[in-house]
């Protein structure tokens, strides 16, 4: 077969593409989708791998997301991660915390408990996208919340920006 190989995803037509690729993979005793966007049929096989060497280091990046996240709790004009969690811990059900958190800690530990408890769930690519080139959304359950915090980043995994989306 012909193309550009990349990891997880095989071999992709770089003069050929299609609008949206997908897959998931085992992550940190979990699951996590990267998805491949495209706005153009076709892409330089330079940055094909610009976006192979990306998949490649997604540890890398999360790690250096999670410090993003922890500096933006304790800043006190951070606000995302703090509301994410605020938010979480006065709409929760006492059952649906009690999976998370121990409630039976001091309740100024619950911030901290919960922020350990986000986790990377997706990571979206768009290589021929001017502004941001992935995006890395976190959640402390898909199955618990749709809120997400999610962090924008270039091509180096830089951080440009982090919001809460749902």
């Amino acid at each position: 077969m012909s193309g550009f190989k990349l990891p997880h995803f095989g071999f992709i037509d770089p003069d050929s593409l299609e609008e949206y690729y997908d897959v998931n993979i085992p992550f940190n005793d979990t699951e996590i989708q990267i998805d491949l966007n495209f706005n153009n049929k076709t892409i330089d096989a330079a940055r094909l791998e610009t976006v192979k060497q990306f998949i490649e280091n997604i540890r890398i990046h999360d790690l250096a997301n999670r410090k993003h996240m922890e500096a933006d709790y304790n800043d006190e004009d951070g606000d995302t991660v703090k509301f994410y969690l605020e938010n979480h811990l006065e709409e929760l059900g006492k059952d649906e915390l009690a999976e998370l958190i121990d409630l039976n800690s001091k309740s100024s530990e619950h911030e901290k408990q919960l922020l350990k408890k986000l986790h990377l769930v997706r990571v979206g690519l768009y290589p021929d996208t001017e502004n941001q080139f992935a995006t890395f959304d976190y959640s402390i359950g898909q199955e618990i919340t749709n809120y997400l915090v999610v962090i924008f980043t270039d091509e180096n995994g830089n951080m440009d920006y982090m919001t809460m989306e749902s």
